[in-house]
């Protein structure tokens, strides 16, 4: 029983071989006869420090007075006191001699001294940084005191260390004993260790050893003269070696010096309480413990209190001891936003911080919180990680990216505010390269085609050019389903005109993707139709690209020609004036909240818009909808060309409607399949026999009509109607589909493609024939361009007009028709 007393006082370990810590090199200083030495913990490798006291035999006195620190440093806890995480005793045998230590392991510290060499902190900086350090120890002293009526005894500079976050900490326990002076009865010293402590530190009172006079002073009185002694030691750089070195005041500070003096009264009942001296002194009132004391009790300010204080904080950061904004600061700031306790600006702060650590320290440090923070369901928080992202963005692993930012940031593509999409839609700029190519292809893309028809044009025009720089990390399958379809079918048929602009440099910024055949037959048609758009800028870009294209394909027939065979990829290197296709779009990451979304994303040179006439991001934010761009003021948006679809004109859009009408169910950008080995001429048998056939009679109800598309086996294209079949309500089961339909594992677009964008006042709406959901162009599909005849009008009372063929067609006009 004895025996496990003495264990629990003494220590809480069995020996050295069981203690859980490596020992590593010692410091060159030390409390008393301790020695400090670095250390580690042996499970998981975490710094620690080790103090060891040796005495030859367990009858020592420094050994008794070892034991009384390792028990009142084990009991009393204090954010400013050192914390104490194990201890232990070990014997050793020297021959005929045992020899005892006692080992303490605490947080990781530094001596005081030693920290403040490393620092070499000057001027302002250096006295913001001992009065954040004074302020700690004096209100240690003051718990101590005050709170538990307990006396340090030996308050100096060999008594105080240094955590890792620049925090001044009380330690060197061995002298602590209670405050007796309310016991009358009491007799004898009140302080049994005071033999250790040296004599230059002890007050007149204490060095009499007049434990009469000390009874009855305030309990404060013996480590307020303690205080004193650190001031000195503290400012005048040397350690005190006699008592009278006290008087020389040359080194303190003037706004500290009536509380030095008081500290250090020779009358101890006068002596200044360190609570008063935390109050009342102007010493402490500075920028740098203004600003860590109001991080320590954020949660007890309000929001506008908060949101000022981190509006400050960036610029005031720059003010202060960088090493003390890097250890201290930082870790308080990313705390704070981890725990939600901080404002959405405190990233902002954060982030600046996190700007002057290393690569290693910054992944370290700031990373882990900005992880956790893209979980957070508070939207400014979101936007402020979406505005940044270009400064930390690098220095997220693709593994990191792809299994955890990437699921939080995807919520964005869905989120009701237009200016937290156009956010989204640009953070993938630098989070797409690190995707994996099934969440690219599984997820990411699936979110672009619903964000083609968003109602938003900023944001139509920022995915035309975001799939334009990410089309490198697609694979060729994906490619050649997503990238032709996508950048003519939607891009260069949308009403705003950088978005056909964007469509237009977008394909040519990823020419090298597509073969002749491609280039030949899909891509140069929707081209060439915008050499006469009403908008100059859309203009200039379709000379550039139809330029660009015809070279491509005259290189293709001069290889030819000559017999070369090899394989090389038309890309844009060999075509001028195309270096910087991808620049324009990065731009747009780097625009604040105040800039123009369709200025950032696409804002050439050359363009005719006016700035006043693009939305801003603001306004994105604001509104529900931005006013379009009107190109033309004396045309209405009805009647713009650029809805004009080229293949009407070359014959190639007969294809492209008729497997539209094939699969009604897909209206994404699987609606026009790409063809590896086009075959025209079936096709063109087709279009041959339509124009030789008579135009049949218009019958007098719908579903007649319908009932001879679908009949028509031998004839597929001759007599479709422009106007695509009914559109299917939405409560027809999925199995009805086309048995085009493609698994949703090979093919995701068949199955979430979004919906077309609704037809608005300012699109351009089919004429002569009823808008069908299956089609999802024919919406904004403008009349045939050549064609100024009227629909022939059926014979009898309530029949409707005939809607116009694909291809060259006899029309057959009635008297009821004229």
């Amino acid at each position: 029983m004895l025996n496990f007393l003495k264990g629990v006082v003494s220590g809480s370990g069995t020996g050295l071989k069981d203690l859980p810590y490596n020992i590593g090199e010692p410091y060159s200083s030390a409390w008393g006869s301790w020695i400090h030495y670095r250390g580690t913990s042996k499970d998981d490798g975490t710094p620690v420090s080790v103090f060891a006291l040796s005495g030859s035999s367990t009858n020592d006195g420094h050994l008794a007075a070892g034991r009384n620190g390792v028990k009142r440093l084990r009991t009393v806890r204090h954010p400013n006191i050192l914390s104490f995480l194990h201890s232990t005793e070990a014997e050793n045998f020297d021959g005929s001699s045992a020899k005892v230590t006692i080992y303490i392991v605490t947080e990781p510290v530094m001596p005081l001294a030693e920290k403040l060499k490393e620092l070499g902190l000057k001027g302002t900086q250096r006295d913001e940084y001992y009065a954040w350090g004074l302020h700690r120890i004096a209100k240690a002293v003051s718990f101590l005191n005050n709170d538990c009526k307990l006396v340090h005894g030996n308050v100096c500079l060999a008594s105080v260390v240094v955590t890792q976050t620049l925090d001044w900490k009380l330690h060197a326990f061995d002298v602590l004993s209670e405050f007796d002076g309310h016991n009358e009865s009491a007799v004898g010293p009140m302080l049994q260790y005071d033999w250790l402590i040296g004599a230059q530190y002890k007050s007149k009172e204490l060095l009499k050893s007049d434990w009469t006079t000390i009874r009855k002073s305030p309990p404060w009185t013996i480590d307020s003269w303690g205080l004193g002694c650190l001031i000195y030691e503290l400012f005048s750089g040397t350690k005190l070696s006699k008592t009278e070195d006290l008087c020389n005041t040359a080194s303190i500070p003037k706004s500290l010096l009536p509380d030095y003096q008081r500290l250090l009264s020779s009358m101890p009942p006068r002596r200044l309480n360190s609570s008063k001296l935390l109050e009342n002194s102007e010493y402490f009132q500075n920028k740098l413990v203004e600003t860590i004391q109001f991080m320590e009790i954020l949660n007890l300010k309000d929001s506008v209190e908060k949101d000022t204080f981190f509006r400050k904080l960036p610029n005031l950061a720059e003010q202060l001891p960088r090493e003390i904004v890097l250890k201290k600061l930082l870790p308080l700031l990313a705390s704070a936003l981890e725990f939600g306790s901080a404002a959405a600006p405190a990233l902002t702060a954060l982030l600046k911080m996190g700007s002057w650590l290393s690569t290693d320290e910054f992944s370290v440090k700031v990373l882990p919180t900005i992880i956790k923070l893209f979980a957070s369901n508070d939207r400014s928080i979101r936007v402020g990680l979406l505005q940044h992202i270009d400064q930390y963005g690098e220095s997220l692993s693709a593994k990191i990216v792809d299994e955890q930012v990437y699921a939080h940031v995807a919520t964005g593509f869905s989120d009701t505010s237009a200016f937290l999409r156009e956010l989204t839609l640009k953070s993938m700029l630098v989070l797409a390269p690190k995707l994996s190519h099934r969440t690219i292809s599984g997820s990411l893309l699936k979110y672009l085609s619903k964000l083609q028809v968003d109602e938003e044009p900023a944001i139509r025009t920022n995915t035309t050019i975001l799939l334009g720089n990410i089309a490198g990390y697609l694979n060729e399958g994906t490619r050649k389903r997503v990238l032709i379809n996508a950048l003519t079918v939607r891009a260069l048929r949308d009403t705003f005109a950088p978005a056909r602009a964007a469509g237009i440099m977008a394909l040519s910024a990823t020419s090298s993707y597509y073969d002749v055949t491609e280039i030949a037959t899909r891509i140069l048609p929707n081209i060439v139709v915008f050499t006469i758009d009403p908008d100059s800028d859309v203009q200039s870009k379709a000379f550039e690209a139809v330029d660009q294209f015809l070279q491509l394909v005259k290189q293709h027939h001069e290889k030819t020609n000559t017999g070369d065979t090899s394989t090389t990829s038309m890309g844009t290197s060999s075509i001028p004036g195309n270096a910087s296709l991808l620049g324009w779009a990065m731009s747009s990451l780097t625009l604040k909240g105040g800039k123009s979304s369709e200025q950032g994303s696409y804002a050439p040179a050359s363009s005719s818009m006016p700035p006043s006439a693009v939305p801003s991001s603001s306004s994105i934010a604001d509104s529900s909808s931005i006013t379009p761009i009107h190109v033309s003021s004396s045309s209405d948006m009805t009647d713009q060309h650029v809805s004009v679809s080229p293949s009407l004109n070359d014959g190639w859009g007969e294809l492209e409607n008729g497997l539209e009408g094939l699969d009604g169910d897909k209206d994404g950008w699987d609606d026009i399949e790409p063809q590896e080995e086009p075959k025209p001429s079936p096709f063109l048998a087709n279009i041959q026999a339509a124009q030789k056939r008579p135009v049949s009679q218009p019958k007098p109800q719908v579903a007649s009509l319908r009932g001879s598309i679908k009949n028509d086996d031998e004839d597929l294209w001759g007599s479709v109607p422009a106007t695509a079949p009914a559109p299917r309500t939405s409560s027809q089961p999925s199995s009805t589909r086309s048995s085009r339909t493609v698994d949703d594992d090979e093919d995701p677009w068949g199955a979430i493609s979004a919906p077309a964008p609704s037809a608005k006042s300012s699109l351009n709406v089919k004429k002569g024939g009823s808008l069908d959901a299956n089609d999802p162009w024919a919406a904004i599909a403008a009349p045939v361009p050549t064609s100024k005849a009227r629909s022939s009008i059926g014979r009898g009372r309530g029949n409707k007009p005939t809607v116009p063929k694909l291809g060259a067609q006899r029309i057959n006009r009635t008297s009821s028709g004229m």
